[in-house]
Order: structure tokens, then C-alpha cells, then sequence
């Protein structure tokens, strides 16, 4: 039987089992219909947001190619670790000059398409295109730094977790490890003027480990994530030294002013200041432009909305009589 004949074939009841529902013919989905439609909606909305109907190419960076890029950027780190399985020491140079070169030439061309679509209101396009040589050549210069900087992450896991058996396991199996990676790459990329795909890359970590960092958060050094499922770093939180928080901590804003003309007010520092040696347990809830003072310990599932002073024990039932 032909597949056009299996097309029209009519399912006939099976004897032995009673009545089967009867499919006469393939059914259909009016493709053609919903086509039409989905372009005149596509219209619609180019036209509130005055882009160009036709004849333009892709307008903003893929989160398919950074995450490639992100995974190119984690083996070049890390290669020994998180680079290819079948890696040698003696090949690890090359590696990662040959990982570095295909993963730099294709994040130019992701903060170019940022760039241009900020440019297209002027049409410096050619600004554009120089503005991304330079903010990839500044945030490649920067790798080294980071990866100093995620080797103390790293030591302070494995210093402060004592179920972790070797810095390896940390660097390897710990979502934290996976958040604070993308974090300080797109902190960098956020600093350098690229907020979108600094965005794209720690939604990658985001979707990996349900740890939400925003790149725009500055989180100093041997920073440790425990556990770390649902934790969220708002955008103007300020971390210190040696900080470590739990699964479930929200550094969040505790308000949103709007402008004279009903919109959010975007920009302000909203997000807590945590300062140096701070432990914030599992579902504290941390809300505002407030301090938490150096040394202090805030206790599980407090809820805070006021500064604390250095050196500080903050319980549930403090937090509940206090905020």
C-alpha cells in the first residue's frame, strides 16, 4: 500500500474488540490560515515598534550561539576540567587558542547585532561594528582575571562545604560553581555595554542550576553558592568578600517607583549591600536598598527589609518583630 493510500484508508473496527474509533482521513491543521495570520500579527507588532517589515536580517543576539559560546568559554577556563573528554596537558594550549578563537569571533558577532540595534536610530552601523571589536577585545583580555577570580570561588567552596572531597568536585558537580562562572563573564559583558547578551549568558546558568544572577550585581571574591536552587541576585546588589548564601536567598528590591509618567523608574540602586563575611541562610528573603553589616549571620526564612549592623544574628522571630 502506497503512503498516499495509507492517507485515505479508512481504520476499520477490530472484530474482536468492539468498536474503534474511526480516523476516515489524515487530519489537517490549516497551516496555510495560520501563516497568514502569524505574519499580519508579526506586522503589527514591527509597526508599534517602528522595525522594518522586510528585506532585514536577524536584529539580536541568539541564545543558541551563546550558549555554544558559553560552552567554549567554561572549556577554555577549564580545559583539563570542562573542556573535552579526551584532552591531554600537552595539547591543552592548543586547545584552548583554537576554543578561545572560534568562541571570540562568534560572541563579535552576537555583541555586534546588540550594538547595531542600539545604532539604528543614528545608523552608525560602522560605529557600531568598531565598538564590538573593542568590547571583545576588552572582555577577552579580561579572562585571566576571571579565571583568578573563580579559583578563589572554587578554594572557598571547598574550604566551607565539608562534604565536598576535592576543589575538583566543586569546579565539576556544584550549580554554584556553574552561576558564579557565567556571573563574573557576564558581569564583565555587562560592564562593557552589552546588558543583552550579558543577560543571555546568565540565563544559560539561570536554566541550568535555578540560580538567577543579574550580571549587573558586583559580587567580590570567594564567593560560595551552597545547594543554591532558587536563589536571585538582583540587579544593584553589592556582595562582599567571602560572602556565602543557601538554596532559596532572594537579594531582591523591595519597591518599584514609577516616573510622572506611570512607567518603572529603571536604574536605581534597589537591591541589598551585603558586606564581607556574611552567611545568609537557606529562604532568607533580603528586600531593599538596606546593609547587611560585616560578619553578621542572617538565620533561615527570615524576611528583612531594614539594615543590620555589623556583626549581627538575625532570626525568624528577630526579623518578624524588626523588619
Amino acid at each position: 500500500m502506497s503512503a498516499s493510500d495509507l492517507k485515505s484508508s479508512v481504520l476499520q473496527p477490530d472484530a474482536g474488540s468492539g468498536s474503534v474509533p474511526v480516523a476516515e482521513t489524515v487530519p489537517r491543521w490549516n497551516v496555510e490560515q495560520i501563516v497568514t495570520q502569524l505574519r499580519a500579527q508579526r506586522v503589527l507588532w514591527r509597526d508599534a515598534h517602528h522595525r522594518p517589515r522586510e528585506g532585514a536580517g536577524r536584529e539580536f543576539p541568539s541564545p543558541e550561539a551563546l550558549r555554544k559560546i558559553a560552552l567554549g568559554l567554561r572549556g577554555a577556563l577549564f580545559p583539563m576540567r570542562l573542556g573535552p573528554a579526551d584532552l591531554r596537558q600537552e595539547g591543552e594550549d592548543f586547545y584552548v587558542g583554537h576554543t578561545l578563537e572560534g568562541a571570540l569571533n562568534e560572541l563579535l558577532e552576537q555583541v555586534r547585532l546588540e550594538l547595531r540595534g542600539v545604532a539604528a536610530a543614528s545608523d552608525d552601523f560602522a560605529g557600531a561594528d568598531r565598538r564590538a571589536i573593542q568590547v571583545v577585545q576588552s572582555f577577552a583580555a579580561d579572562l585571566p582575571a576571571v579565571r583568578a577570580a573563580l579559583d578563589q570561588d572554587v578554594e572557598a567552596a571547598y574550604a566551607g562545604d565539608p562534604a565536598a572531597h576535592s576543589v575538583d568536585e566543586v569546579l565539576l558537580c556544584y550549580p554554584g560553581t556553574v552561576a558564579i562562572i557565567h556571573h563574573r563573564l557576564a558581569h564583565r559583558l555587562y560592564g562593557l555595554g552589552v546588558p543583552m547578551v550579558a543577560r543571555m549568558f546568565s540565563e544559560i546558568a539561570h536554566s541550568e542550576t535555578g540560580i538567577d544572577i543579574h550580571p549587573g550585581a558586583t559580587i567580590g571574591a570567594r564567593f560560595f553558592i551552597d545547594h543554591g536552587t532558587g536563589v536571585v541576585i538582583g540587579e544593584t546588589a553589592v556582595i562582599g568578600e567571602r560572602v556565602r548564601l543557601y538554596q532559596a536567598v532572594t537579594l531582591g528590591a523591595r519597591s518599584f517607583p514609577a516616573g510622572p509618567d506611570g512607567e518603572l523608574q529603571k536604574g536605581n540602586a534597589r537591591h541589598p549591600i551585603v558586606e564581607d563575611d556574611v552567611v545568609i541562610y537557606a529562604g532568607a528573603t533580603i528586600l531593599g536598598r538596606v546593609t547587611i553589616g560585616r560578619g553578621s549571620t542572617i538565620g533561615g526564612n527570615v524576611w528583612l527589609t531594614r539594615s543590620v549592623p555589623p556583626g549581627s544574628q538575625i532570626t525568624q522571630a528577630q526579623s518578624q518583630h524588626g523588619s
